[in-house]
């Protein structure tokens, strides 16, 4: 009598044992079908125009155009938006390729070696030893929406300093706009490399005229 009960006990947790496995099995199942899939975004470089023709007359001194420093909203690969006043959002789905004050570091190096005149050229990542260095801070870089037509803003106040003696030479603040031809993410993209091409040019010059101006002092 006694293994009778014994075996019926036995009999029994197993069948519970298999009903609970069974359970957590379609709880977990139940529990997948519901729960978010995993963002896939769409990975975006800023895009550039078609390289333009080297400008003649090398320059003898050295060039370090460093990372700019930029607040947390603009220091990441999420691609801002501000769609009202001061609320900040983000195009969902979409990024950067690399963190935003990289990517403008990168055009800027790419407009002075499109420039030509600078041959000595270098970013803060290698950190080799400069004449000169282009820092910067990085104020805006987003799309804003000025009623119902929006623009790409970006806002970059520029020092060039003399490494001997850490001296400022010149300081200047540059902003550009550029409406967006709509208002998809691939258009607003292509507004954005549209102010980045500005934004370069302008640069190369300034830091040029500067330059020179102080060799002339």
């Amino acid at each position: 009598m006694t293994r009778a009960i014994t075996h019926a006990m036995k009999r029994a947790m197993k069948t519970a044992a298999r009903r609970a496995l069974l359970l957590a099995a379609m709880l977990a199942s139940a529990a997948c079908s519901v729960l978010p899939k995993a963002e896939s975004p769409n990975i975006y470089r800023l895009p550039a125009a078609p390289l333009p023709q080297a400008q003649a007359g090398a320059v003898n001194w050295s060039l370090r155009v460093d990372t700019p420093q930029a607040e947390r909203m603009l220091d990441s690969a999420r691609i801002a938006v501000l769609p009202a006043g001061d609320v900040v959002s983000v195009y969902q789905g979409a990024r950067w390729s690399d963190r935003v004050p990289v990517l403008l570091r990168n055009r800027l190096l790419e407009g002075f070696r499109n420039d030509g005149r600078v041959t000595a050229l270098s970013s803060d990542d290698s950190n080799l030893q400069a004449d000169y260095v282009l820092s910067a801070d990085l104020t805006a870089f987003q799309s804003e929406y000025r009623g119902k037509d929006a623009v790409v803003v970006l806002r970059y106040d520029a020092r060039l300093v003399r490494n001997s003696g850490l001296k400022i030479v010149a300081a200047r603040r540059f902003e550009v706009t550029q409406p967006v031809n709509g208002t998809a993410v691939p258009q607003v993209v292509a507004a954005f490399g549209q102010a980045g091409d500005a934004l370069a040019a302008q640069v190369v010059s300034w830091t040029l005229e500067q330059r020179a101006s102080a060799a002339r002092d």
